[in-house]
């Protein structure tokens, strides 16, 4: 298999089992993405979403919901009295810690096939690739 057909099938390879946990915990991928970011710091509006690539009216929708799910909050951002960041409420800070932690475990998983050597070799390869290509931090290390 080239490399090509190996990132995307393992994109979606990752994709799936990051939805299948979202819905097992009743988000919306968008809304794992969300708590998972939210887990590191507060971010602004602006941050947000550049971290999560998203324009600026998918992401006050999305926050919007999330907020009604009483996952996160609005909160003045002390550096700038017009702005306002996002954090986690305390149930969303819960929630993220599980749905994080039960998606680290099912990733984990997935190189089950190599050996210790290989899958340390794989994560410096795919660590470099994201590295060099300033992939924001998405999702905290798992510690693995």
């Amino acid at each position: 298999m080239g490399i090509v057909a190996a990132l995307v099938r393992s994109a979606f390879l990752v994709n799936a089992v990051y939805s299948e946990s979202a819905r097992e915990y009743g988000l919306t991928v968008p809304q794992g993405q969300l708590l998972c970011v939210l887990m590191a710091r507060p971010y602004g509006m602006t941050e947000l979403g550049a971290v999560l690539g998203l324009a600026k009216s998918s992401l006050t929708g999305l926050v919007d919901r999330t907020e009604r799910n009483g996952l996160v909050r609005r909160e003045p951002d002390p550096r700038d009295s017009r702005a306002v960041r996002v954090a986690l409420t305390g149930e969303g800070s819960r929630l993220a810690g599980e749905f994080y932690a039960e998606t680290c475990r099912r990733i984990a998983g997935l190189p089950a096939g190599l050996g210790a050597a290989e899958r340390d070799q794989l994560a410096g390869l795919l660590g470099r690739v994201v590295v060099d290509n300033a992939v924001p931090p998405v999702f905290l290390e798992s510690g693995d």
